[in-house]
């Protein structure tokens, strides 16, 4: 059985002090959640403090990014896996479209950072998904699969048993748009086909694949009630502690 992983990405929001108000109360509100893993994302300069805050409960804590460098050295502006796991961290998001869109993340590089947060101890939350003029030139499965592969590249059946997929369509991040449950059905089920042909059945029926693009406590339900989502990278509505309890506590 794959139990479901309910993650928020708090992206480029909350200074250290709402960051603690907003953890301790969500800590609060989902103690009983027993159903699904629950993590957070908070900024760098909030993990250690969050992590700390956290600590005992059910809530994991992951960073948004890392360095493809696990050693000590001369990189300015990095923060290595190693880092991260030392601060309390669990879990780190890769290649999200945001790193991809701005900030230069290739498949390459994700690839790299998934080796690093694995070489750390952590479990990588690897993002792919398809922008919307890549999904109305039929291209979606496409793009997807090249992201994956080149993603996934060099990874065990063992490492792959310790990494989570997150699908997110594009147009669906922050904008309010949502891919209905049965285009998000199947994109999992694509994704899962393609983890089987490269790393073997077992190994993708295993995986955990999380659905993320304007997941809300109104979609959750349907979402969850597909057979091959596994639960959800959530942006916007994890900034507000109620907000995001509702989401984990789905079957409540």
């Amino acid at each position: 059985m794959r139990k479901p992983v309910i993650a928020g990405n708090w992206k480029m929001y909350k200074l250290l002090s709402d960051a603690v108000e907003t953890s301790l109360e969500l800590k609060r509100l989902v103690a009983n959640a027993n159903h699904c893993e629950v993590v957070i994302a908070p900024v760098f300069t909030a993990l250690k403090t969050i992590a700390d805050r956290v600590e005992g409960s059910n809530i994991k804590v992951a960073a948004q990014d890392c360095s493809i460098q696990n050693d000590f050295g001369a990189h300015t502006g990095e923060v290595a896996p190693v880092m991260i796991k030392d601060v309390g961290c669990s879990h780190v998001i890769v290649g999200h479209s945001e790193r991809r869109q701005f900030y230069g993340e290739t498949d390459e590089s994700v690839n790299w950072k998934t080796m690093a947060g694995l070489a750390a101890g952590l479990t990588p939350i690897v993002c792919v998904g398809e922008k919307l003029e890549e999904r109305e030139a039929g291209n979606a499965e496409s793009v997807v699969k090249t992201q994956l592969e080149g993603g996934l590249k060099g990874l065990t059946v063992s490492d792959l048993e310790r990494i989570i997929i997150a699908y997110e369509p594009v147009w669906a991040i922050g904008t309010g748009k949502t891919a209905t449950p049965e285009q998000a059905q199947e994109m999992h089920g694509f994704i899962r086909g393609v983890v089987a042909e490269t790393h073997g059945a077992e190994a993708a029926e295993g995986l955990r694949i999380l659905y993320g693009g304007s997941v809300k406590p109104d979609n959750i339900v349907e979402l969850m009630a597909q057979e091959d989502v596994d639960g959800a990278l959530v942006g916007g509505a994890s900034l507000d502690a109620a907000s995001f309890a509702k989401i984990v506590n789905y079957k409540q």
